[in-house]
């Protein structure tokens, strides 16, 4: 058993991540943000889809193409198509803010 709130280092100097589970095509990631966010002019821009669920904390993400910051909140969740670039423009300061991430390949049918 894993509690996803445990064992998250107290400062982390920069995002800290871990694999929680793998297969091919396939991973889960726990991500720990604390007030982090992209470097100036970075946009993530990945072969993989992903679907992110904010657990705790909040955070916001920029999309391209969408004019809006999106404000993530717990319980929150959103999916990125594969190669479509966007970056975290902040996280809660003084908190953590945990994300889970799901990576994959192949097509999506997400609604």
């Amino acid at each position: 058993m894993k509690n996803l709130f445990a064992d998250i280092p107290e400062s982390p100097e920069d995002e800290w991540m871990e694999t929680l589970l793998r297969a091919p095509g396939f991973r889960v990631e726990r991500i720990v943000s604390r007030g982090h966010c992209s470097p100036c002019g970075f946009w993530y821009d990945q072969e993989e889809n992903e679907w992110i669920l904010l657990l705790q904390g909040s955070a916001g993400l920029r999309v391209e193409g969408q004019k809006e910051i999106l404000v993530l909140r717990p319980g929150d969740s959103f999916h990125l198509d594969r190669r479509k670039k966007h970056r975290v423009e902040w996280t809660a300061s003084g908190q953590n803010t945990v994300w889970l991430a799901v990576y994959y390949t192949g097509s999506s049918n997400f609604e």
